[in-house]
């Protein structure tokens, strides 16, 4: 038997089967490509991450309100933003790589840049930017969803949940949500 200890997001109790939540890793290699095809690529995944985050949006606004769910308007700003999308394209000209690993540089760049900041809103700003990469990582793997289709009401035990992984979740089908360290 395997026992969770953690700290609960609401303060109630419930029982129920335990779905430990896995975030879907891409594995990411760098690999000689051309890099006319990777920007086309990139700006295709881009397009579904957008739609994709859009999505959470329209769903944040029903269920949790306009104020959270603007980070998510936040996440495709981000997505658009210049220097995120210079770097991007820069990793794939010079180098000749493919999409997936120079916006996985970037995102290891951008979210040290981040986490190094004194201000405490700027340090949080590197979840969102590992959470947007990982996205358009996942967009350009093609990855599928990792969701389970269980209509069974379970127990969520996650190490962490981004914003757009719990908004994401059938809350027909959580119980509750437990975090651990």
């Amino acid at each position: 038997m395997m026992k969770f200890q953690g700290k609960g997001v609401y303060g109630a109790i419930a029982v129920g089967k335990v779905s430990l939540f896995r975030r879907q890793e891409t594995q990411v290699r760098r690999v000689h490509a051309d890099p006319a095809s990777e920007l086309e690529r990139l700006e295709k995944a881009k397009t579904k991450a957008t739609e994709q985050l859009s999505a959470i949006y329209e769903k944040a606004l029903v269920e949790v309100g306009e104020t959270n769910a603007q980070i998510f308007e936040i996440h495709m700003m981000m997505l658009e933003d210049d220097d995120y999308n210079e770097s991007i394209s820069s990793i794939i000209q010079t180098q000749n790589v493919n999409a997936e690993y120079a916006v996985a540089v970037t995102a290891d760049n951008f979210a040290e840049m981040f986490s190094s900041m004194d201000d405490a809103y700027m340090q949080a700003r590197a979840s969102d930017v590992r959470d947007i990469s990982n996205r358009l990582i996942v967009c350009l793997s093609d990855s599928g969803s990792s969701s389970s289709d269980t209509a069974e009401k379970t127990v969520i035990c996650a190490d962490d949940l981004a914003p757009s992984e719990t908004v994401s979740l059938d809350k027909d089908k959580v119980l509750a949500l437990e975090c651990f360290p």
